[in-house]
């Protein structure tokens, strides 16, 4: 696990990367890579890299080359079937150098150009630098795992894991907010790549190569979801039989992870079905001496201590906890935020930042996580939800079929179902409107996006008249209303909160801010793709999330945990910011004159927010909107001082590698 940066000349009379650029954007992504630090750099290209040492200690530095070196890699992420197609290459007659999953990515492009990328399994962003043809190319793994980010300034291609990266690497860099990625944060709860929220950068886009030849650009997909039309792309066997194969498929996608690393591997474990199940295949691959590591809360409506300690207990691991309170999510909000580089509307990811330190602390690189078993089984109670208010649509005037939203959302103190009359006004927005594709999110986005009533009248201008629901319907596919609703709501939330917000604010985010790579077995190329051929009832039966999951379960993890009702990974909000001893800091984030300054938020509406705040957040009339509204502004208001107003303090690396030819 890395973090990579360069610089690329799209005309001649741009200015040539420079060393001291290139080790300043290294430098600003080292909690990326701390092991080592690689710079490569020509007259037109520049390549840098901060490494995480985790398959091939000795010889895997980058960047990386070719045998001619007229091909050159900067790569972050993991390769996992990189011995299989080690072997495939070397009997095409290719030599190779190291044992490195990086050395086989420079190989399979020499082979199989752009068709390489849709052979890799694992997690990656990719940037390779072709010399003889002058081509730089792009390349980010299927579901956005990894990522990667660039912007065109002043004739150059500047690009990074990290914005900061960028940032780094030229002060000329305009640094501002992008309004349609706030509209589409305060709308989705995240941004849909390549939008961002920094004004001129963008995202490459989850299973696209995106190339730069000859002063053209070009972008391209080389792996798209595909769900069943008729028997194309259906899983063709019973129950049974996609038991047997989402197990086996699971069991393989956990060995890859757990072996192909040079590197004790750990798992973390939430106590719920997901994480249970990895860490149970991961005790299975590894043999024995495993590592899990949990996550507790002092608040009881949060805590699953009782369900992570038994299967720690029954597994024999060798389990590690850290216990968060509201004060701790406080204190590690900012640095959260700086890492996530965008606004949240949960403070869920600042305690995954505690747990990420609690694995480095204890001297493990690697953690296997269940991240994507909502997704690609339908474990999500919107999915639920969706089904519920399509039958119910069926037969709006029927006073029995809308009270199945009952059985919706037991785990939450204040539940949307526990008020009936209101469950029933908010659940049957657009109930007559079945065919909408959006139909299953569109309830919330619009929740989400009355939160924009507190923009400034300066931000309002600057959206104008963007309706970022009907530009994302605009991108759906061409085989979308082909597909079932399940699959389609499926969809739907792959693209607009997989890679922007739980992959990335939840996920590499935060565990690389302090050197974990997380590893997602759920999101395996094959269990992903065996998991999207699957009838809709094999996933979501009745009213059944993730049944399957559930039927492989009974052979691997306690009963206690198959049988406890979902309780999805939630945090306290702005109950967070409550305490006597929250940061000083916070108070001048909200206040009026903070406000009127960074000029995304009505100056007069935000100091009253965070005092009701302040005062009533524990009160049942402290809404789910107000706990949204605060951390979704605080969170923008420290994203601007800590990015846009200055940048993170350089430190000074050594580099391991430099290559500079002339």
């Amino acid at each position: 696990m890395c973090g990579i940066a360069g610089i690329v000349c799209l005309r001649a009379s741009a200015k040539p990367p420079s060393r001291d650029e290139l080790v300043r954007m290294a430098a600003a992504q080292y909690h990326r890579g701390p092991d080592e630090f690689g710079v490569y750099r020509d007259n037109v290209a520049g390549l840098a890299h901060a490494r995480l040492s985790i398959i091939d200690l000795a010889t895997g530095q980058q960047p990386l080359a070719n045998e001619d070196e007229t091909l050159w890699v900067v790569f972050n992420g993991e390769i996992f079937n990189y011995v299989e197609l080690r072997a495939e290459l070397i009997a095409l007659g290719h030599s190779f150098r190291t044992h490195s999953d990086t050395e086989v990515i420079v190989h399979a492009y020499e082979a199989w150009g752009d068709e390489s990328f849709a052979r890799f399994n694992g997690q990656f962003a990719i940037a390779l630098w072709e010399t003889r043809e002058q081509k730089l190319v792009f390349a980010r793994d299927r579901l956005g795992v990894r990522p990667l980010h660039y912007t065109e300034h002043d004739g150059r291609v500047v690009f990074a894991s990290e914005v900061k990266g960028i940032f780094a690497a030229d002060a000329s860099i305009p640094r501002a907010f992008d309004a349609r990625g706030l509209e589409e944060t305060f709308t989705f709860w995240s941004i849909v790549p390549p939008q961002s929220v920094f004004a001129g950068i963008a995202e490459v886009r989850p299973g696209h190569v995106r190339t730069y030849a000859g002063g053209n650009v070009s972008e391209k997909p080389f792996w798209t979801p595909h769900y069943p039309i008729g028997s194309e792309h259906r899983f063709e066997g019973t129950l049974d039989d996609a038991i047997d194969a989402t197990r086996d498929a699971l069991t393989r996608a956990t060995e890859l992870r757990m072996l192909r690393a040079d590197v004790p591997v750990g798992s973390y474990l939430s106590g719920g079905l997901d994480s249970s199940l990895v860490a149970a295949l991961g005790l299975a691959a590894k043999g024995s001496k495993f590592a899990t590591f949990s996550l507790r809360f002092e608040d009881a409506e949060y805590d699953e201590t009782k369900y992570q300690r038994l299967l720690a207990q029954r597994l024999g691991t060798d389990h590690h906890e850290v216990v968060v309170s509201a004060n701790d999510i406080a204190n590690v909000f900012r640095d959260t935020i700086i890492h996530t580089e965008r606004p949240i509307l949960r403070t869920a990811p600042a305690p995954l930042f505690l747990l990420s330190k609690l694995v480095h602390d204890a001297g493990i690189k690697v953690v296997l996580t269940g991240e994507g078993a909502d997704e690609m089984f339908a474990g999500y109670d919107i999915f639920r939800e969706a089904k519920v208010r399509r039958f119910w649509a069926r037969d709006p005037t029927s006073k029995m079929r809308p009270m199945l939203l009952d059985r919706l959302y037991p785990y939450l103190a204040r539940s949307p179902v526990a008020q009936r009359a209101m469950a029933q006004k908010f659940f049957g927005r657009g109930i007559d409107q079945p065919n909408d594709p959006v139909f299953a999110h569109r309830p919330r986005w619009q929740s989400t996006g009355a939160l924009r009533r507190l923009f400034s009248e300066q931000q309002r201008a600057a959206v104008g008249e963007i309706d970022v629901i009907e530009r994302f319907i605009e991108t759906l596919p061409a085989d979308f209303t082909k597909w079932s609703a399940l699959a389609r709501d499926q969809y739907v939330e792959l693209r607009t909160l997989l890679a922007g917000y739980l992959l990335s604010s939840q996920g590499d985010r935060v565990l690389m801010a302090n050197s974990v790579e997380g590893r997602f077995p759920f999101l395996d190329a094959n269990v992903a793709s065996l998991a999207n051929s699957l009838p809709a009832d094999y996933k979501l039966r009745v009213l059944d999330e993730k049944h399957v999951l559930k039927r492989v379960g009974k052979e691997l993890i306690p009963q206690e945990i198959l049988a406890r009702k979902k309780q999805p990974y939630r945090a306290p909000d702005a109950l967070a910011f409550t305490g006597p001893t929250i940061p000083e800091w916070m108070n001048d984030a909200m206040s009026e004159e903070t406000t009127r300054r960074i000029g995304l938020f009505d100056p007069k509406a935000i100091p009253g927010l965070w005092k009701k705040c302040r005062t009533r957040a524990s009160d049942a009339q402290f809404s789910n909107a107000d706990n949204m509204a605060i951390t979704g502004v605080l969170s923008a208001h420290v994203l601007h001082m800590e990015l846009i107003d200055k940048s993170p303090a350089p430190r000074a690396i050594s580099l391991t590698t430099l290559v500079e030819k002339n």
